[in-house]
């Protein structure tokens, strides 16, 4: 398979004379044209984005040096909560042997000997 020569570009020029005729060819070469130009206006303006965006990160991107923050003041050390006075003891039920022999004391006094 070899290029294109003289005599093909001929021959397919003839035959695109043919089927669009003499008036239609000039209007499909300024479509194409116009078609080539934009696409390549687009392209340019592609690339001058992503330059100007290169650019723009080189120049944005500059460490800044670490710098001291002014002290902070120190709050004061957190208070313990109050105590709470405890709460009374609840009516513990009689010991079981206390119930077995009969005993009508009450359970919080020492039994009596």
């Amino acid at each position: 398979m070899g290029s294109l020569g003289t005599p093909e570009i001929i021959l397919i020029a003839l035959a695109l004379l043919l089927i669009f005729g003499a008036k239609r060819i000039p209007e499909i070469a300024r479509g194409l044209g116009k078609g080539m130009r934009e696409f390549k206006d687009a392209t340019k303006d592609i690339q001058r984005e992503l330059t100007v965006d290169a650019d723009d990160r080189k120049t944005a991107y500059r460490p800044q040096p670490p710098h001291q923050a002014a002290p902070q003041p120190q709050a004061p050390p957190a208070q313990p909560p109050p105590q709470q006075a405890p709460a009374q003891p609840a009516q513990a039920a009689p010991a079981p042997d206390a119930a077995a022999s009969g005993s009508t004391q009450a359970p919080d006094q020492p039994p009596q000997t």
